[in-house]
């Protein structure tokens, strides 16, 4: 696996871009950015900040399943929602989030779930890890009994 990563935007029209990552591999995505209306765009993709909430939410969203899968918990859904407060200001950065990690399952451990997320963070998730040196980030977590 390469340690470059590469991702290019194309503009299609207003504030409308199409975004491909890892173009000729099998790791090839498009995904769809726009500006809302007020900002000049048509609302046609994803506004690009809020895609730093949904990679958060996704990385430590694998990092989670795993590690509960490796410990044997019988999971049957886990869901990740990030909440992020920004600056009022340009450039108008998130300036704290919060991750909610809510796990269903039978009998989950709660201990396993807080080190899942212990290690997510400190470890395993680039995406939390690189977040957190700039902007705080705090988690908790929820057991669904199913």
């Amino acid at each position: 696996m390469s340690n470059i990563h590469e991702a290019t935007v194309i503009l299609h029209d207003g504030m409308h871009f199409e975004g491909f990552t890892g173009a000729g591999t099998e790791e090839a995505f498009t995904v769809q950015l726009d500006a809302g209306e007020s900002a000049g765009g048509q609302g046609k993709g994803s506004n690009p900040s809020k895609l730093i909430l949904v990679a958060l939410a996704g990385c430590m969203g694998m990092d989670v399943i795993s590690i509960l899968r490796k410990k044997r918990q019988d999971i049957r859904g886990l869901k990740v929602h990030t909440r992020a407060e920004r600056a009022n200001e340009h450039p108008m950065v998130y300036t704290h989030i919060w991750v909610t990690v809510i796990v269903t399952g039978k009998q989950v451990e709660a201990a396993a779930v807080e080190r899942a997320i212990e290690l997510s963070m400190t470890k395993y998730c680039p995406t939390a890890n690189l977040l957190k040196s700039v902007v705080p980030i705090e988690t908790d977590y929820q057991i669904i009994e199913a």
